[in-house]
């Protein structure tokens, strides 16, 4: 976790900003749930049980932030809620299984697509820097 803070705390003097206690207690959500794909919403729902003077506006604001100085990643499974997790936007990333029915988002490792990027930018002289793959279904348990 140290790292991260340690990351995060330098890009925001980078941007003449703080890392202010609210501003550390939403990147401890983080930190303490990596697998989780966690929206505003939820955030909020985390930080009220043991910080309930933070706000959901002050969450939505850190958040956009955590993202333009590229701590987490958006990403938008199509639910209408954005969500967020670690990540880099110059990385390619792993892809995900979205269960319609429970709305869990598991991660799949394995890039199947490198060998397409390829061949994209051969053909077209387009050069890929990123992609997105969701599979939308049924998880194991709601099947």
């Amino acid at each position: 976790m140290e790292h991260t803070l340690d990351a995060l705390k330098q890009k925001l003097y980078d941007r003449e900003c703080k890392l202010t206690p609210q501003r550390k207690v939403i990147m401890e959500i983080f930190t303490q749930n990596p697998e989780k794909h966690l929206s505003a919403e939820d955030v909020y729902g985390m930080v009220k049980k043991t910080h309930p003077e933070i706000g959901f506006a002050t969450i939505y604001r850190t958040l956009d932030l955590f993202a333009e100085l590229g701590i987490l990643q958006r990403i938008d499974f199509g639910d209408g809620r954005g969500r967020y997790e670690f990540g880099e936007s110059d990385v390619h990333h792993h892809h995900h299984l979205i269960c319609l029915k429970c709305g869990t988002v598991a991660e799949f490792d394995d890039d199947l697509l490198d060998g397409l990027e390829s061949v994209i930018e051969k053909r077209n002289g387009f050069e890929v820097v990123d992609h997105q793959l969701k599979f939308y279904g049924y998880c194991n348990k709601c099947r």
